[in-house]
């Protein structure tokens, strides 16, 4: 994977630059713990050194399956620098599907915390090609486990400086299909780069907008493109729990830090916002705030608005296989055009098409498709569901939106069946092929249906094998808690006869939705 000489834009390039020109201004904190550019640089270069000690090289894959950590960052950029392929994997995960990230892209190491150790141990009995694993903060992650910090200590600190193809892959970030299976979406270098600048140049930039708080745990796209603009510019990146979302915490970590941007999904402004003195807090320092992810009620909305009259508020809308954001509705249209994704970001082509990929007229509604250097170069090892993606020279979304008489966009719906909780994206048909191996479960559809807290929730519903005998609560979940991370799993379960047909035997989820959303 040779690069062309002297590009040098990768994240890696751009945190040697800095740690050149401000070595002592503070890149990154948490907690109590900062890291100095010259400190991050010189820890990235030790590990990449150690990873490459182990034969990790140019194209091979790198799994990052941790809570939020410093290191978690420093995981990142060393990937980068020797020109391997990082691999974010979700925490959340139970063993077989972390088992499932490291086979389908081929991870030849891992790095994992203590806390998820024992089930990264677990998942790497059904990944042999996962030859190590480095432990932040010690512990067993099975074969060839060495501790993170003992790792970097033995590595050498000299910068051996690779050449890497900005069109090379990245980052291999993992989102589900309908076929329940999850895809890897291959994103290059080069896409998040000019993702970085259209951000950047749809928001402005200013000398007291340098601090940002990464709200949101690192494994999700949210959190890698939330590092970008603050690596680019030389700004301050502070890293938030993920464990637990404590929005009393949150709000006086924006205080005490004095951070000037931060994105927060709909649910997490909502207990923001509720917080009974939230209005006591010096928060004077927030320049411009954001929100995506999930849908957000216009409530919500004007709710933001009024508790933090001083900071631009931005809608972002997109999807991991875009970088992720697309489109984005300035502050000056947020409550002219309130409800709106808003317009396309710089460099993003889109069409609203039918299932012919006829442009649909102005204010109807159609599949949102996109082109552009921000999209993803394909699925990890699925040249059929590229193809798919990718046909007719764009890419579908699965979107559904409709645009107005002045071009800004609003959502309506989504093709796939998806729930979006929390910020987070629960795919049907894998919680469904999951519920349907119970003994006790003839057939299942799952739906999502409204939450006040998150937005929307997992709602089985389920035919029982024998009706005088049904699945009870307690079954399903413990069933699930064995197979699925804890957001996937189903808040209620509705008992039926059977699921509701069209003639041509596909489940008729609307109706479902109809009858139980209420």
């Amino acid at each position: 994977m040779p690069g062309q000489p002297g590009q040098g834009m990768t994240t890696s390039d751009q945190l040697a630059r800095h740690a050149r020109k401000i070595p002592d201004e503070v890149a990154l904190r948490h907690g109590a713990v900062s890291r100095s550019y010259a400190e991050f640089d010189e820890r990235v270069t030790r590990l990449a050194n150690a990873l490459r000690d182990r034969g990790l090289g140019a194209g091979d894959r790198f799994a990052v399956a941790t809570a939020n950590h410093l290191e978690t960052i420093e995981a990142f950029i060393a990937a980068s620098r020797i020109g391997a392929i990082c691999v974010p994997v979700n925490f959340r995960l139970v063993a077989d599907e972390i088992a499932y990230a490291l086979t389908d892209s081929g991870a030849r190491a891992v790095v994992t915390d203590s806390s998820l150790a024992e089930t990264v141990a677990k998942a790497r009995r059904q990944a042999p090609e996962t030859r190590f694993a480095l432990v932040i903060g010690g512990g067993d992650a099975g074969a060839e486990s060495v501790e993170f910090e003992q790792a970097l200590a033995e590595a050498s600190p000299e910068h051996d400086e690779v050449d890497v193809d900005l069109h090379s892959p990245a980052f291999i970030m993992y989102t589900s299909g309908t076929t329940g299976r999850p895809k890897g979406a291959v994103l290059s270098h080069y896409n998040l780069l000019m993702h970085t600048c259209a951000l950047l140049i749809h928001n402005g930039t200013s000398d007291d907008d340098r601090v940002y708080l990464v709200g949101v745990p690192l494994f999700h796209i949210a959190g890698v493109s939330g590092l970008m603009g603050p690596l680019l510019r030389g700004g301050r990146i502070v890293l938030s729990s993920s464990r637990q979302f404590d929005p009393q915490e949150t709000v006086a970590m924006l205080e005490r830090e004095r951070i000037s941007g931060c994105f927060f999904v709909p649910a997490q402004w909502q207990a923001i916002c509720s917080l009974p003195d939230i209005g006591e807090h010096d928060l004077s320092a927030l320049r411009r705030i954001s929100w995506g992810a999930a849908p957000a009620s216009t409530t919500l909305l004007r709710q933001i608005m009024e508790t933090f009259p001083q900071a631009e508020l931005s809608t972002v809308f997109g999807q991991t296989e875009c970088s992720p954001v697309t489109t984005a509705l300035r502050a000056e249209d947020a409550l002219r055009k309130i409800g709106s994704v808003g317009t396309p970001l710089l460099n993003v082509e889109v069409r609203i098409v039918d299932d012919e990929m006829n442009d649909v007229p102005r204010g109807e509604v159609g599949e949102i498709i996109y082109r552009g250097p921000t999209v993803m170069r394909e699925y990890w090892n699925k040249p059929e569901e590229t193809a798919e993606a990718f046909r007719g020279g764009w890419f579908h979304s699965g979107d559904l939106v409709r645009q107005d008489a002045d071009g800004y966009l609003y959502v309506v719906d989504r093709k796939k069946d998806m729930i979006i909780s929390g910020g987070e994206n629960i795919y049907c048909a894998e919680v469904e092929e999951a519920l349907s191996g119970h003994p006790k479960v003839a057939e299942v559809a799952l739906i999502g249906v409204p939450d006040e807290r998150w937005g929307e929730t997992p709602l089985a519903v389920i035919a029982p094998r024998d009706p005088a005998d049904p699945p009870t609560d307690e079954d399903i979940e413990t069933w699930c808690r064995a197979r699925l991370a804890g957001y996937k799993r189903p808040r209620q379960v509705r008992l039926v006869e059977q699921l509701p047909r069209n003639p041509s035997g596909k489940v008729l989820k609307t109706a479902l939705r109809t009858k139980y959303r209420e």
